[in-house]
Parts: structure tokens; sequence; C-alpha cells
């Protein structure tokens, strides 16, 4: 895994991660929101044919964030699952069975449907509407929660970034997006889209790359169309992981 980057709000430590999640220091908390888990398993029972590989990844992925940071707790801004139980659920508990030394918090989202015994039963602590904690006061949905008691960490939204490439091609990639009073989280599963988002002045925006990039970018500064010359074009280090770029 790529280094995790630095990033300090409201006088606490943050370190954002490429495998999408942020570990919050003072708090020993990983903040996570989309995981979805179970969506596969939804697809292939609408005849879609999706691989059971893919959810085995993102809850390999997450294990792994965990054996890194070492964290009490896991903070899920929403949407940890994403419809009724399945066999994928099943493996989640029994996956969730095997780190009772980490607290589950789940701020309840949209997709987060299963019955109350169901949460209690796999040991996670849920919030229906918001959780405030320390500095920070996480939500799922942060257009139906516009006016937060502290600074709001939320999900739901996908955001992603479009960067350019040297043959006016651009493609949009998951992004952190901290804004003056509140941040979105990157979806943690990768199977799921990314909605654009415009960052205001002042924000910070940072993009997920993926590993291996095949061509020469450069971030287009400014908002609107050609009112700034774009800058000479950079060439990231080819990585074996993805990486994050700050671009705002």
């Amino acid at each position: 895994m790529q280094a995790p980057f630095s990033y300090r709000i409201r006088e606490q430590q943050l370190w954002l991660s490429p495998e999408r999640c942020i570990f919050w220091e003072e708090e020993k908390a990983l903040i996570l929101s989309d995981l979805h888990f179970g969506k596969t398993g939804h697809f292939r029972k609408s005849g879609i044919a999706v691989p059971p590989s893919v959810y085995k990844e993102d809850l390999h992925r997450l294990l792994a964030q965990i054996q890194y940071f070492q964290p009490r707790q896991l903070l899920i801004v929403g949407d940890l699952f994403h419809s009724r139980e399945n066999n994928e659920l099943s493996l989640f508990r029994r996956w969730r069975d095997d780190l009772p030394g980490v607290d589950v918090r789940l701020i309840k989202g949209n997709h987060d449907i299963l019955e109350e015994d169901w949460y209690k039963d796999a040991g996670i602590e849920v919030h229906k509407e918001h959780l405030e904690l320390g500095a920070f006061t996480f939500i799922h949905d942060i257009t139906e929660h516009r006016h937060c008691n502290a600074y709001c960490f939320s999900g739901h939204i996908h955001p992603g970034v479009w960067i350019s490439g040297m043959g006016k091609q651009s493609l949009r990639f998951p992004c952190f997006y901290f804004g003056e009073t509140y941040a979105v989280l990157p979806a943690f599963s990768r199977f799921t889209g990314t909605a654009a988002i415009d960052p205001p002045p002042g924000s910070n925006v940072f993009a997920i790359l993926p590993p291996e990039p095949e061509e020469k970018v450069h971030i287009p500064r400014g908002r609107g169309r050609g009112t700034i010359p774009a800058p000479p074009p950079i060439t990231p280090r080819r990585r074996a992981g993805s990486t994050i770029l700050q671009i705002q």
C-alpha cells in the first residue's frame, strides 16, 4: 500500500488512505463510508453476473487497513450494507467475529435496512441520524443535514473529480472532499460509480489515482472553461498501488 497522506483539520490529525478511508489519530478511529457489502450478491440474485471475488476483495482491503492502522474503532458513515441479508452478509458476520477488539459504529444510510437485531448480533452500534464525537459530527447524507454542531464527515455522494490527459481525454477519479464546514468521503467499495463534484474555491480535494498510470496528466485549475491556462503536464511516478494527489 502507498503511504497515507497527512492532513490536519480543526487541530486534529488525519491520514488519508489511498484505499478510500481516513485514520483519525486522536480517536484511533478508521473512518469510511459506502461499503455496500452484499451488493454483488444482490445483483446476482437479480440475474446480473457479478463475481463474488469483488466482495471478498473489499473485505480483504478493509482487513488490510485495520492491520495497518490498528484502530480501536470503525466509524462507518452510512451504507455499510446494500440490501437485505444474503450469503455475503453471512460471510461478513464470520469476518466480524474475528475482530472482537475493534468497535464498529454505524451511522445508518439509506441502504442500511437490516433488522435491528441483526446489527446487535453482529456487534455493530447503530446511530440512526448522526454521531457526535470529539471535534467532529458524522452523518450519512450532508444534503439532509446542512447544519451540524461541529465539522461534519459524510458519504452517500460517492464524489469524483475530473483529471485531463494530454490528448484532451479526461477521466474521473474518486476523491476526498474537504469544504469549509463538512467533508465527503469516497465510497470504500470499488463496485460503485462516482458523481462529479464542482469544488468551490477554498476547499481541498484529494484524488485517488489508480496503479500504473498510462499517460501524463495535468490538473486543470480554476472553474469554468478556459479562463485560466492549463499548467504544464506532470508525470506521476509509476506505482504498485493507488495513490493520493492533492488537486486543490
